[in-house]
């Protein structure tokens, strides 16, 4: 079992009771954080603990990356500077369309490799072939919320056959790989699920007592052909097919009046940012500083990297800190430090982890280190601003999670990064090349 102390560390814990900033020493046994002291500890207190030196370190909890669909990393760069429905209806499904098994395994695979150096600790994912995302999540250590999303376009036996498919995921694994698997149900969006599908999927998830994860008003377009074909918007779609009555996270959410934020914070309705990806595909700027004073929990996803293209929430993360500055030209609409928060303590607050996202005796050992000890971290002004606004995804050195060292001096330790990129490679020359 693990059993080390970090001394000389320097940690931002998200723990709204400690300051912001704090030099110290954390101890991790088996899983947990056991305690975070101040100050250097007395040796006696050290006894018997593995020392692992945490100076021109800062430590702090990993990122919660709260959507994506990580095996459409086989899709980056396919299809830029396009529309949403252009980009999805003639690029992206005619692909994702040729997309195997192992063609998901080694696009999940890749994205994971991704994550973990960047400091991504927990991501949620929407897709199928899910059992094969599960797999890579179990076998690299990572910590998941994962579904199998559903599109309901097709015929009725097909869209049974889809919901039979999430329903068995579900079950499946709901809870394995040491409890870092969870899982929800995901309709994939009101603009390609018929209303009766969506029923069927909140029935399923009540049954199964699971959360709903769904796609939401993510461009002006969706939101009047709902209108046009349902005579509302949206959120109240949702509302009216039960979707609110589950525990639910919702992405996008960038067209949205005061009403429905009302209607989502009365609801307790989780919102995923996705700022780079909503900027690139021309969707719209979501109201988040009206959202978080609301009272709507507010987190931050990369979306896929055929969208976004990377999944770097320190980019995520600086964006949100930026983009509502110059959206409403209030340099107070979204703070460093409630950006971070978005990033990480509100990620896991938004997926329903209640152990997860802050650096604090009983909660998961989730967390990354940074290396500090570079020009861009110098003065040492402020390391929340220098975090959000200086640092860049380059400067992870050292991932944990569940206690286990994924990332150690800049390599992974659980994935043979050479063997994935070789069959990520061979998987794009057959998919683009035959």
């Amino acid at each position: 079992m693990n059993r080390f102390a970090i001394v000389n560390g320097t940690f931002i814990t998200m723990d709204p009771e400690q300051p912001a900033v704090m030099e110290g020493t954390m101890f991790v046994e088996g899983n947990r954080i056991r305690r975070l002291l101040p100050g250097r500890a007395e040796a006696s207190v050290l006894e018997g603990w593995e020392i692992l030196d945490g100076r021109h370190r800062l430590y702090m909890p990993g990122f919660v990356n709260t959507h994506g669909h990580v095996a459409m990393s086989l899709l980056r760069g396919y299809a830029d500077d396009v529309a949403l429905q252009v980009w999805l209806e003639e690029n992206m499904w005619p692909n994702e369309a040729k997309f195997t098994a192992a063609d998901v395994r080694a696009g999940a695979m890749l994205s994971i490799a991704e994550m973990l150096k960047g400091g991504t600790t927990c991501f949620v994912d929407m897709y199928d072939h899910m059992d094969e995302v599960a797999k890579a999540a179990a076998e690299s250590g990572i910590r998941a919320c994962l579904t199998r999303g559903m599109i309901g376009l097709g015929p009725e036996e097909e869209r049974k056959a889809k919901l039979a498919e999430a329903r068995s995921f579900a079950e499946h694994w709901h809870g394995e790989a040491e409890g870092r698997i969870t899982a929800m149900m995901s309709p994939h969006a009101p603009y390609t699920c018929p209303p009766d599908f969506i029923r069927a999927v909140v029935e399923a998830a009540n049954e199964l007592n699971l959360p709903i994860h769904t796609h939401m008003s993510e461009t002006a377009k969706e939101v009047e052909d709902n209108v046009r074909q349902y005579g509302v918007r949206p959120p109240q779609h949702l509302l009216n097919l039960g979707v609110f009555s589950r525990p639910c996270l919702v992405a996008h959410a960038v067209h949205l009046t005061d009403e429905e934020i009302a209607m989502l914070a009365e609801h307790d309705v989780r919102v995923s940012h996705n700022p780079g990806s909503n900027l690139k595909l021309a969707s719209g700027i979501a109201r988040v500083p009206e959202m978080l004073k609301a009272g709507v929990k507010v987190s931050l996803g990369t979306d896929s990297s055929a969208s976004n293209n990377n999944l770097d929430m320190l980019e995520e993360i600086r964006l949100a800190a930026l983009l509502h500055k110059g959206a409403t030209g209030d340099p107070t609409a979204v703070p460093a430090m409630e950006a971070l928060r978005m990033g990480t303590a509100a990620g896991a607050e938004s997926i329903w982890l209640d152990d997860v996202g802050m650096l604090k005796p009983g909660m998961k050992a989730d967390f990354i280190a940074l290396d500090i000890d570079q020009p861009h971290f110098f003065p040492r002004t402020d390391l929340v601003s220098h975090v959000v606004y200086a640092a860049s995804s380059r400067d992870v050195t050292d991932v944990w999670v569940d206690g286990r060292q994924l990332v150690k001096n800049g390599e992974l330790t659980t994935v043979d990064e050479e063997r994935v990129k070789a069959e990520f490679v061979s998987c794009y020359n057959r998919l683009m090349f035959g």
